[in-house]
């Protein structure tokens, strides 16, 4: 399960990083990409630093950081999508993965608390 996670994150990073760069030109969709950019980077690189963590207590927090990562994905997809030349299909697709990711992470966070 382990590296199919670090997988499953690395393809969601790799793939915020190819809408990224297919959004058009301009300061808005500049600064809001440069956020989704930051944050859907940091969920795969979080996640594998989360595997590698020396303590069951800092395993946990570094899946807090991939949660909180994966929702403000969420928003800066969000405002994106508002945007009327923006993919809205590829907007959605991200925006699925990243909550099913946010599931998986509090389930397993959850238990690692138990």
């Amino acid at each position: 399960m382990e590296k199919d996670l670090q997988h499953r994150t690395k393809l969601f990073s790799l793939e915020v990083v190819n809408f990224y760069s297919s959004l058009p030109k301009g300061e808005v969709f500049y600064t809001l990409g440069k956020q989704l950019l930051r944050c859907g980077t940091s969920v795969g690189a979080n996640t594998s630093s989360a595997f590698r963590g020396r303590s069951k207590k800092e395993f946990s927090a570094k899946l807090g950081i991939v949660i909180e990562e994966a929702d403000e994905c969420i928003f800066w997809l969000e405002l994106l999508e508002s945007q009327k030349e923006t993919d809205k299909e590829k907007i959605n697709i991200l925006k699925h993965e990243a909550n099913e990711l946010i599931s998986i992470f509090v389930s397993i966070v959850k238990k690692a608390r138990a």
